[in-house]
């Protein structure tokens, strides 16, 4: 029997059955029930990995039928960080392809799609992914011609930072008989020369275009990408993660994974539209495998685009375009009628909306689906990243009747700060990134980052929640301050609250008995530290399971490259 103490004694919690691990010399923070920060001195946990006794300061841990110990030398331990917000399979494969993220100017990227080129002569495309023009202060969108430069025999298909548009060059435009006749797709664009031929970009659907004709990657790719994706996430602090947007072959190398014991990290798996919906879960979500490391939870779907590639939908004209105001991919009754075949099956729904236009329809149509599916739906709004204020009071009737998460990664605010005014103009910016006002209108908010749109790194996530600055202080004071967090809810969007986002929260995410022993010892608390240190915090360990998978004095080992946790090692 299970003996719960006062809150005045900070909750320590005991079983009778006994515990094999004891963790403890450490300084601990955990979220308790009330979305406070807990202090946690020691706790115990089982030869399965879940937690058994949690033990406040002051408290004596019991010692009985402890068989292992692990000494955390006075660190900071914070329960598993959680990224609510990822694509798993794409992480692996930037880490495996070009990767024009850092490139500060055209003159930039183009001498490193050189040298890649040079130094991969057996590719017979160079594909590749990050680029930026905004951050490049280009004042437009780069051409085909650019590319020709450069690589001027092989295709090269190159996709924006946020997976919104790509470019290519002429041989790849050739090669997927893209010319001045061809038609763009509902909901995408082929930017143009004065004559009418492809300048060489392809925002939203008009990407499928060249998807048709890339090569695609083989199942060894897929199973390399995904252990390379995991091991950033572990030496990050990552021990679960929400993949948005799985697609079969994504299914297939996590259940391969899992099948040889090589699947660590945690996916909340949402699915890519409903045909791959239906084609992995079939008649409804999927159970928990591989001691609760994968589940398929429901459909990730797509309202609009981005703010970069003007794809996003908006109430008004673009700031700096007039002429358009995005680019919708649904309609509210399409999008009503995806979301209802998924929601009579309990799949859970998220939906990509960025634009005030976006977000007001797919409130709507949640705010018509909440009146036929009753109960603890959980609808999640994926980025979130421009919400009209008058229709945040929808997102409080939504959250009254069947919850609502706001699933927003801090780091685009910071990114895209000054993009943000440039397409919004100040009339619009108070409902951009609006992490607290979403907050109080009833949304539990869930942080991640997008990868590999930012890079998976919560502790800039963390640092940028509570300050509204970037990496280099700017703007001083914040930009928009009035939407900052306080660091309990900060800590709990990336660890209680996006477990909570994923129907995760009594398996993983706080540190308590009855859940998984995942795990983190750092440098940095981030409950008092400052946002400069809390970017700069060393993970030395992270353990999933109570299996330790990434250890900062030996990173060639642990789970992702060795296959096989240190789990009995060195307790």
């Amino acid at each position: 029997m299970r003996l719960l103490l006062t809150a005045a004694v900070l909750l320590a919690f005991t079983t009778p059955a006994l515990a094999d691990t004891l963790v403890d010399n450490v300084k601990g923070q955990r979220i308790a029930d009330d979305g406070s920060v807990q202090p946690v001195a020691a706790f115990t946990f089982d030869d399965a990995g879940v937690i058994t006794a949690v033990y406040a300061p002051g408290q004596k841990p019991s010692k009985k039928g402890v068989k292992f110990h692990v000494d955390g030398q006075g660190r900071v331990l914070l329960p598993g960080l959680i990224d609510a917000h990822v694509h798993v399979m794409s992480t692996g494969f930037a880490a495996m392809t070009l990767d024009l993220s850092e490139t500060t100017s055209l003159a930039d990227a183009l001498n490193r799609i050189s040298t890649f080129a040079a130094a991969h002569p057996d590719r017979a495309w160079i594909i590749g992914r990050g680029w930026n023009q905004e951050r490049w202060n280009l004042g437009r969108f780069p051409t085909a011609a650019e590319l020709d430069m450069v690589v001027p025999g092989r295709p090269v298909w190159l996709q924006r930072v946020d997976g919104h548009a790509g470019w290519a060059n002429t041989a790849a435009l050739k090669a997927a008989n893209i010319i001045a006749t061809t038609q763009a797709p509902s909901g995408g664009s082929i930017e143009r020369k004065a004559d009418g031929a492809p300048a060489g970009v392809l925002v939203d659907a008009a990407m499928e275009l060249m998807d048709k004709v890339v090569p695609a990657p083989t199942p060894r790719d897929y199973d390399a990408a995904l252990q390379l994706a995991q091991r950033d996430f572990f030496r990050r602090g990552l021990t679960a993660v929400a993949d948005m947007g799985t697609d079969f072959k994504d299914w297939q190398a996590f259940r391969r994974a899992g099948d040889a014991n090589q699947l660590y990290v945690r996916i909340m798996s949402y699915a890519s539209g409903v045909d791959n919906m239906v084609l992995i879960g079939g008649p409804g979500p999927s159970p928990w495998l591989y001691a609760d490391r994968l589940r398929l939870n429901g459909v990730k779907l797509y309202m609009d685009g981005a703010l970069g590639s003007r794809g996003a939908w908006l109430k008004a004209p673009y700031a700096d375009k007039p002429d358009t105001h995005g680019l919708p991919q649904l309609t509210q009754t399409q999008l009503g009628n995806l979301m209802s075949r998924a929601a009579m099956d309990n799949f859970q729904v998220a939906v990509h909306a960025i634009g005030d236009e976006g977000n007001a329809v797919l409130l709507g149509a949640i705010a018509d689906l909440t009146e036929t599916y009753k109960g603890d739906r959980r609808w999640r709004l994926e980025h979130a990243q421009v919400i009209d204020p008058k229709d945040w009071p929808i997102v409080t009737r939504i959250a009254a009747s069947g919850g609502v998460v706001a699933s927003m990664q801090p780091v685009h605010q910071t990114s895209d700060r000054l993009m943000a005014e440039a397409r919004l103009g100040p009339d619009r910016l108070a409902g951009a990134y609006a992490w607290k006002s979403l907050k109080t209108a009833g949304a539990r908010l869930a942080f991640g980052s997008d990868s590999p749109v930012e890079l998976p790194d919560p502790w800039a996530g963390l640092a940028t929640a509570i300050s509204r600055e970037d990496e280099t202080g700017a703007p001083p004071g914040g930009w928009q301050p009035q939407e900052r967090v306080d660091r309990a809810t900060a800590l709990s969007a990336y660890t209680r609250d996006a477990a909570w986002a994923g129907f995760a929260e009594a398996r993983f995410g706080r540190l308590t008995p009855g859940q998984r022993a995942d795990f983190i010892l750092v440098d940095t608390d981030p409950t008092t530290a400052t946002p400069a240190q809390i970017r700069k915090t060393k993970v030395f360990q992270t353990w999933v399971g109570g299996g330790k998978v990434w250890d900062a004095d030996h990173p060639e080992g642990g789970a992702s490259a060795s296959g096989e946790p240190d789990s009995k090692k060195k307790r």
